[in-house]
């Protein structure tokens, strides 16, 4: 049985790689594409997301675009990791995956309404679009299956010395979503960053040979060459590709269940996520959180997913 999947991103080049994996593994369904403002402006998330699409030769799948911007903050980018259009490195296409006349908010309203069994979200950028939904149609929570998010962290952040982008562009929406009730489970810096890009696994997906592989290596290229100059890693974490395999192959991935809080008003701390794996706070839990990679069968499924595209 697959799994029917909306994919809410920010692409970014490791958006790419996640839809790729969504589009590409025999485990999930991918019904839709919806995309916000997060790594770069709304106008570049949206054309980049049709790009990724158009480039796999994905072509039966509806990309709606939605927020410009989070709840109730002014977007922060981040070109200095993705570059001014969001994918840095290679000459970009023209994409041939139409944009939906639909809006973010409707085509994920729409998707869940006409599916036969309740649709998983994976949302790789700011929380906003989901927020949203939920905020506006809490009718259709029923309809999900579950949240999987790729922010946050267990330790320190990415954007701040506290928060992981992500979560500090929209801290509102992400304290909405935990507050919903749906089951949620955050995928975090904690994780991520034992997704590395090493020389080992460029080779691993330019192996593929086609060429979804082919645009994939000259976005390694670029993102690594950044990682390395903010962050000193020239093997870049690409993250949100984890978020899929939560669902596409949950033995790579190992889950606590545990409270979950995002800080809404710290001056220092603002998005920084509290991960009380301890119970120190004494509070229900509320979210499920990734703790563990399986490495190199998570680069193993990523690779094959390429293997199954254009």
């Amino acid at each position: 049985m697959t799994i029917p999947v909306i994919i809410d991103c920010d692409p970014g080049h490791d958006d790419v790689f996640a839809l790729w994996l969504a589009a590409g593994h025999p485990s999930l369904d991918l019904l839709a594409v919806t995309t916000v403002g997060g790594n770069v402006p709304l106008e570049h998330t949206t054309r980049n997301a049709r790009i990724a699409l158009s480039v796999a030769g994905v072509t039966d799948v509806p990309v709606a675009a939605g927020a410009a911007g989070p709840l109730v903050r002014p977007l922060q980018t981040a070109e200095w990791i993705h570059g001014e259009n969001g994918l840095g490195g290679p000459e970009l296409p023209e994409p041939t995956v139409p944009l939906d006349a639909r809006t973010a908010t409707e085509l994920i309203a729409d998707t869940l309404m006409g599916s036969v069994e309740p649709v998983a979200v994976i949302a790789t950028g700011p929380i906003t679009n989901v927020a949203i939904l939920l905020r506006d149609r809490p009718d259709l929570a029923g309809r999900i299956r579950e949240i999987v998010w790729m922010g946050g962290s267990t330790d320190r952040g990415n954007a701040t010395p506290y928060a992981e982008f992500n979560a500090l562009v929209d801290p509102e929406a992400l304290d909405l979503v935990l507050r919903s009730g749906v089951r949620f489970t955050m995928v975090g810096l904690n994780v991520t960053h034992l997704a590395l890009v090493t020389p080992a696994v460029r080779r691993q997906v330019a192996a593929v040979g086609n060429a979804t592989a082919a645009f994939g290596d000259e976005l390694f290229e670029f993102f690594c060459r950044t990682n390395d100059e903010v962050f000193g890693m020239p093997d870049g974490p690409l993250h949100d590709p984890v978020a899929v395999a939560v669902l596409a192959d949950p033995g790579c991935v190992g889950l606590r269940r545990t409270r979950l809080d995002v800080e809404l008003l710290g001056v220092e701390t603002a998005g920084a996520t509290s991960v009380d794996l301890d119970g120190m706070l004494g509070r229900e839990p509320n979210a499920w959180v990734a703790v563990e990679l399986d490495v190199e069968r998570f680069w193993a499924g990523v690779a094959a997913s390429v293997a199954r595209l254009a």
